[in-house]
């Protein structure tokens, strides 16, 4: 059974503290045993959509392997005193998945972007790592999920695919959505939801420079490339979230780890949740009670002063005119 200290809880659910080498080897490992599973790759995006939704949060915490991906996500952890070995990305794990599965005689399947992008994703792959078998790719119509019958025919063409890998890149929450239903047709298989990471991998967008994928400021780069798209959901939304959550793990850290009252939700791969200590279970805004504003909203109540009858008489002054 896997120890406590594998898992770091941060807002409604936990990621896993491994670096991007453990979790392809434990994919191969599970290949070896004929298992599937899931991945989640969790940026700041996704805890906000999962810290104001509990579904949202109970979707990812049905995948086996929850990583941070976002540098946020593993501040947030450092800074409540749990640091992780380091920051997994989905963009990453693409190429590194796609590695493990070419070293092992495994296929790869392809689900998202525009239309001819999933296909230079695949050719991109099978050209680094010789001997990958691109099982197939899809590019669905948007607004597919809405559509009964569109929905399960991208299903069932992934299912004739039988492929060992499947990269979903549809954005949160759609593709961890069909993630879900993807298990239950291929259940050998493992999934990994990559967002833009199809995208990087066929050349349509290009990623940070690393020194800026270190120090966090990856968004900004994204952000000149897609600024319609994204400004309102990095300015508007993530940055005021992320500076909270790693506001609430300070304060959390300074005022001590507080136990959790309920187990962690992730990472189960059939073993039962293990409960992780955290300093920053919840997200919401500190409230303190502000002394001065007490001391102005108080009452003011009626004094009774006794004056003994012997007591020599006041001053004009004190007296009045």
């Amino acid at each position: 059974m896997r120890s406590a200290e594998e898992y770091v809880s941060v807002g409604p659910f936990s990621v896993m503290a491994v670096r991007e080498e453990d979790v392809a080897a434990r994919v191969r490992e599970a290949w070896r045993m004929g298992a599937g599973g899931s991945i989640a790759t969790v940026n700041i995006d996704i805890l906000r959509a999962t810290t104001r939704d509990s579904a949202l949060a109970e979707l990812v915490s049905h995948s086996d392997i929850v990583v941070a991906d976002g540098m946020p996500v593993a501040w947030a952890a450092r800074m409540s005193g749990h640091p992780l070995p380091e920051r997994v990305t989905g963009a990453s794990l693409v190429w590194t998945l796609a590695e493990a599965a070419a070293a092992s005689g495994r296929s790869v399947y392809i689900i998202g972007g525009d239309p001819g992008v999933p296909e230079a994703a695949g050719a991109a792959l099978s050209n680094r790592f010789p001997g990958l078998r691109v099982a197939g790719t899809d590019s669905p119509p948007f607004g597919f999920e809405k559509d009964p019958e569109q929905l399960a025919e991208v299903v069932r063409r992934a299912r004739r695919a039988r492929p060992d890998l499947v990269l979903v890149g549809l954005g949160f929450p759609k593709q961890e959505h069909l993630i879900t239903r993807l298990r239950k047709v291929l259940p050998d298989a493992w999934m990994l939801g990559c967002g833009a990471g199809i995208p990087f991998a066929a050349g349509q967008f290009r990623r940070a420079p690393v020194v800026l994928q270190r120090t966090g400021a990856e968004w900004l780069f994204r952000l000149a490339q897609e600024p319609r798209r994204l400004a309102r959901r990095y300015l508007a939304h993530d940055l005021p979230f992320a500076l909270a959550l790693l506001g609430r793990a300070a304060l959390g850290r300074l005022g001590g780890a507080t136990q959790a009252t309920r187990p962690a939700l992730v990472l189960r791969a059939g073993l039962p949740p293990v409960p992780v200590q955290t300093s920053i279970e919840r997200l919401g805004p500190v409230r303190q009670p502000s002394p001065v504003r007490a001391l102005a909203s108080a009452k003011p109540r009626p004094v009774t002063v006794r004056v003994p009858d012997d007591a020599p008489p006041l001053p004009r002054t004190a007296q009045g005119a």
